[in-house]
């Protein structure tokens, strides 16, 4: 019940900064360039190595990434061209973070790692294949948001791993990050792989589907029985 309660509050602040900002007539799209700066600091820090403040960071960047679309929805700003910079900003505010956490990886310090360097790049790359695979997708499907680890996953495994790190802790939760980047290298492909299948199955579907209208609306064969010509009598 308490985790309710807090679930709850937090709703209705997001959603009285809603109503606030869409009354204030803040254009959504400034929300959208704000939220990419926040998370492109998150991305310095993680380069850094400052992982804690990093989470944070991310955090309040997300928080802007969910406010845009309600705004534009509430004060009726829905426009193509909005959705289109969401979607194109959502892509380079991933690779920010995997591009900060390659940076510290691959910096000459204790925690120099070659394997999560391959690791951040790997899944760096898989989340733009998911995301070019959804887009390409959705020019022939509906929609085609299938797999596990979309967006919404990626930043909650980068907060966990960010929050997670404690350098020098022996606790089993603490310093998570390897592991994300196992999830996010993995599961990319994976969410990828599930897309590629899920396109060409709907893509079959959409074409049997289409085959027997056709054959549905052609005209029934006729069934008139045809007398053959009598030929003409000789002699």
């Amino acid at each position: 019940m308490f985790t309710a309660s807090i679930g709850r509050a937090g709703q209705r602040i997001i959603d009285a900064m809603v109503r606030w900002l869409a009354h204030g007539h803040i254009n959504p799209n400034i929300l959208t360039v704000v939220g990419v700066a926040i998370n492109v600091a998150s991305g310095m820090l993680f380069g850094f190595g400052l992982f804690f403040w990093a989470g944070v960071v991310l955090i309040v960047a997300n928080l802007f990434d969910m406010l845009d679309g309600q705004v534009a929805r509430l004060s009726g700003r829905v426009t193509s061209f909005g959705g289109f910079l969401d979607s194109s900003l959502d892509r380079l505010s991933d690779m920010v973070v995997f591009v900060g956490l390659m940076v510290f990886s691959a910096r000459d310090t204790e925690y120099h790692s070659t394997l999560n360097v391959c690791l951040a790049g790997a899944g760096m790359m898989g989340s733009v294949m998911v995301s070019d695979a959804s887009a390409r997708a959705e020019s022939m499907i509906p929609k085609c948001d299938v797999g596990f680890l979309r967006r919404p996953e990626r930043v909650v495994l980068f907060i966990i791993g960010a929050l997670s790190t404690r350098p020098g802790s022996n606790n089993f939760f603490a310093n998570r990050m390897p592991a994300v980047l196992w999830v996010l290298a993995v599961g990319s492909y994976w969410t990828f792989a599930h897309r590629m299948y899920h396109t060409w199955r709907e893509v079959n579907k959409g074409r049997t589907l289409e085959a027997s209208r056709e054959v549905t609306a052609a005209p029934p064969p006729s069934t008139e029985r045809i007398e053959p010509a009598l030929a003409p009598k000789t002699g």
